[in-house]
């Protein structure tokens, strides 16, 4: 038995076959999606050309502020603390008051030490005229030991010849022995006072020599210079000077124009040199630290004009800024524990380069902001100045 198929077409009341209806409803949709990829990358280039080439544009972007650590210089009990945190100071204001009784007794007893010093050193000019004068007395000493000595010797040599010429006449009974032996006497006297006068020569030279080692060394410890100069009085001046400092620290005064914060101090608490006792922010110094993608800043250079918006004030009180410079490195590079990109598990990721931006003085005194506020920046690529 032959089994015949036909294939029946069979329109009814002029309708598409249900095996087109799809493929018909399809076609008008891709056309819509078409257009709307073409109006939205035209969008996106018009953009881009007229807006975004022309910006560069963060949200993460932060208040910071080179704050003052207020920090004591020497150990002490704390006797009053004026400030409070959130209170406004000028630079110096008196912040803390340290107890100062034992930096004025270090005072005291520099003071005394440095008069001494002055004393001490007087003594020592008054010692070299002294000494001086000893040189020449000693020096008088010595000749008048020398002309004694002269003197002896003159007497030896005249008793030395009377003594020649009698002994040559005692022979022929000219002299008497009585005679004889008186010019021997003198003789031998003669000798011995020369003796004595090399002698006290001798005593009165070392005398002098030692008179001037004495006035050598005492001129050491003056060098020519004056009493104020004197090496022992400099010194003990300059004891003087720190224990004056050591009392002058004892008020601790704002470095800075700012507002207190972080007050870590109390009445009665000892403190030692380091320890930080508080926080004044200079909010009128504030700048604006903008961590850009690394691929937005080939156009950026320092100058260059930023618009800012603080999330405190919104949108409807801009900000005037300038670019002042990079930072040296990313926050990544400097982080606690950096990225280390060298081993086999790496994953690109794109950087951020912190730009610092200055605020307008006057701005920030209309509109003050704190420090770690979050901003928005707008760079004017365009601007060069």
């Amino acid at each position: 038995m032959r089994k015949i198929e036909v294939e029946v077409d069979v329109e009814i009341d002029g309708d598409t076959p249900p095996a087109k209806k799809p493929a018909a409803k399809r076609l008008p949709l891709f056309l819509a999606f078409a257009a709307v990829l073409v109006v939205a990358g035209g969008g996106y280039y018009a953009y881009d050309t007229l807006y975004a080439s022309k910006y560069a544009i963060t949200d993460n972007a932060y208040v910071g502020a080179d704050s003052a650590q207020i920090t004591p210089l020497i150990a002490a009990p704390v006797a009053e603390v004026r400030v409070s945190d959130t209170q406004k100071v000028k630079r110096g204001d008196v912040l803390v008051r340290l107890d100062d009784t034992d930096a004025r007794l270090q005072l005291a007893i520099a003071e005394a030490s440095y008069q001494s010093a002055v004393r001490r050193v007087t003594a020592y000019e008054a010692t070299d005229r002294n000494l001086k004068a000893q040189i020449a007395g000693r020096e008088a000493d010595r000749s008048a030991a020398a002309a004694r000595l002269a003197s002896a010797k003159a007497q030896l040599q005249k008793a030395t010849v009377d003594l020649d010429r009698r002994r040559a006449l005692a022979g022929s009974g000219s002299v008497s022995g009585d005679e004889l032996t008186a010019v021997e006497t003198a003789y031998r006297t003669a000798k011995a006072n020369v003796d004595a006068a090399q002698a006290a020569l001798a005593l009165a030279s070392a005398s002098r020599d030692a008179a001037v080692g004495a006035q050598e060394a005492n001129a050491a410890l003056i060098a020519g210079v004056p009493v104020e100069r004197n090496p022992e009085v400099l010194a003990a001046r300059s004891a003087r000077d720190q224990a004056q400092v050591n009392l002058d620290r004892t008020v601790i005064r704002a470095p800075i124009d700012g507002v207190v914060s972080r007050r870590q101090v109390q009445i009665g608490q000892r403190v030692q040199p380091g320890m930080t006792l508080m926080v004044v922010v200079p909010l009128a110094q504030a700048y604006v630290d903008a961590n850009f993608k690394e691929v937005k800043l080939a156009k950026v250079r320092p100058g260059q004009k930023v618009e800012l918006h603080s999330d405190l004030y919104g949108g409807d009180v801009p900000f005037t800024g300038r670019v002042v410079g990079f930072s040296g490195g990313t926050g990544a590079a400097f982080s606690v524990v950096p990225a280390q990109n060298a081993t086999g598990n790496w994953i690109k990721v794109v950087q951020r380069l912190p730009v610092r931006i200055a605020l307008d003085p006057a701005e920030l005194a209309e509109h003050p902001l704190e420090v770690g506020l979050s901003m928005t920046a707008r760079i004017f690529l365009e601007d060069q100045d």
